[in-house]
């Protein structure tokens, strides 16, 4: 059974910063390709940044572009987001997928996952 946990979602203060975890099991981690994504509340879920199996090729989203850095640790079956100078409307609850594909992603495509987690709550207050 595949299951996908995010971790290390709260309440920041504008500025701050935050790391999230999406730790993997059941799939060989590896061979996915992992994205993450969000959804503030009255929106639809979109794209916030892709990372590639090999951990090679990465794309964000523009709105996160330089203050957002996706990384993973395949030895831990763990996909990271480091958040940093985060503002209000990173508001939102935020997921990460996979997909056992080389393609690349670089916009919301609710198709594209796989797998998904169950979302960890992202509060930014101003």
């Amino acid at each position: 059974q595949v299951q996908l946990v995010e971790s290390g979602g709260g309440l920041v203060q504008t500025g701050g910063s935050l790391r999230l975890s999406c730790a993997a099991s059941g799939l060989t981690f590896s061979s996915y390709a992992m994205g993450w994504f969000r959804q503030a509340p009255g929106k639809e879920r979109e794209f916030v940044a892709f990372l590639s199996r090999s951990g090679s090729n990465t794309y964000y989203a523009d709105s996160v572009k330089g203050r957002f850095t996706i990384s993973r640790d395949n030895a831990k079956s763990t996909v990271y987001l480091q958040m940093n100078s985060l503002k209000p409307e990173d508001t939102a609850v935020y997921y990460c997928a996979a997909r056992e594909s080389t393609s690349v992603l670089t916009s919301y495509s609710p198709s594209w996952p796989d797998y998904w987690g169950q979302g960890t709550q992202v509060t930014v207050s101003s």
